[in-house]
C-alpha cells in the first residue's frame, strides 16, 4: 500500500515539474523582452552583421521605399520564398517590423534570442493561436508594424496552400494599411534579391454593408494580387 502510494506521489512530483518546465518554456517563447541600452547595442550590431552579409552575398536591393506611410502601423505582406526573405525585410525595410514566425522556430535557443532581439511574434501553425492573435492586435493599437507570409508557409502558392487570411482579418480589425512586398530572386549566393514595396491598401474603402466574410475574402485576395503583380514588375 505504501509503495502504491510512493509511486502516487512520485507521479503527481514529475507532473508538476513537467508542467513548470513548459510554463517556462512558453514565458522564454511568448515573452517579450523590455527594451533596454544593451538590447538596442546588440539589435544594432546583429542588423548590420545582417545587412552587410545580404548585400554581399544575395546582392539584396529595395524599391518603391517612399510607399512606407513613417507615422503609422503598418502590416507588410510578402511571398514567402525561404528562410532568408522574412529577415531581410525586417533588416533593409526603414522602419521597424516585428515579423511573426512559426513557434517551431523559436524553441531553439539562439534563434529565439534572435527573434526577440527584433520582437518577432511566434504563432504556432495549423491552428487558431489566440495568443499570437492578442500579441498582434495589441502591437498593432500601440503603433507597432508587422511582417507576415499569407501564404503560410515557404512557396506557398506553388504547392497549393490555401492562402491565410490573418493579416486581412487584423487589417480590417484595427484600420491599419496593408504594404504588399513582391520578393523577387532566388537567394542563391550572388544573385540579385528585390524586396518591391507597394502602395498602401486602405481597406476602410470596403462598404460596412459588405458581409464580414466577404470583406475578409476579397481583402485577403486583394493582398496577394498585389504581392504576385510586384513579383514581376
Amino acid at each position: 500500500m505504501q509503495e502504491k502510494q510512493l509511486e502516487k506521489n512520485t507521479d503527481i512530483k514529475f507532473t508538476t515539474k513537467e508542467e513548470e518546465k513548459e510554463i517556462k518554456k512558453q514565458k522564454r517563447i511568448y515573452g517579450i523582452r523590455k527594451e533596454t541600452t544593451l538590447k538596442k547595442i546588440e539589435r544594432t550590431i546583429v542588423r548590420t552583421v545582417i545587412k552587410t552579409f545580404y548585400k554581399i552575398v544575395f546582392r539584396l536591393e529595395t524599391k518603391n521605399m517612399e510607399n512606407i506611410p513613417e507615422n503609422e502601423p503598418i502590416i507588410f505582406c510578402a511571398n514567402h520564398l525561404n528562410i532568408f526573405d522574412g529577415v531581410g525585410i525586417v533588416v533593409f525595410t526603414n522602419k521597424p517590423v516585428r515579423f511573426i514566425a512559426k513557434y517551431e522556430i523559436f524553441e531553439n535557443r539562439f534563434a529565439n534570442w534572435i527573434l526577440h532581439l527584433f520582437d518577432a511574434i511566434p504563432v504556432r501553425r495549423g491552428m487558431r493561436d489566440l495568443e499570437s492573435m492578442k500579441i498582434c492586435m495589441k502591437a498593432l493599437k500601440q503603433g507597432d508594424s508587422l511582417g507576415i507570409f499569407p501564404e503560410g508557409t515557404r512557396k506557398g502558392l506553388a504547392k497549393g496552400s490555401k492562402v491565410k487570411n490573418g493579416a486581412a482579418f487584423m487589417a480590417l480589425k484595427t484600420n491599419t494599411k496593408v504594404i504588399p512586398v513582391g520578393i523577387q530572386g532566388s537567394f542563391k549566393p550572388f544573385t540579385k534579391v528585390i524586396l518591391n514595396y507597394g502602395k498602401p491598401i486602405d481597406f476602410s474603402k470596403y462598404n460596412s454593408e459588405i458581409p464580414e466574410k466577404d470583406k475578409l475574402d476579397l481583402a485577403t485576395k486583394e493582398i496577394m494580387d498585389d504581392i504576385i503583380m510586384l513579383t514581376k514588375k
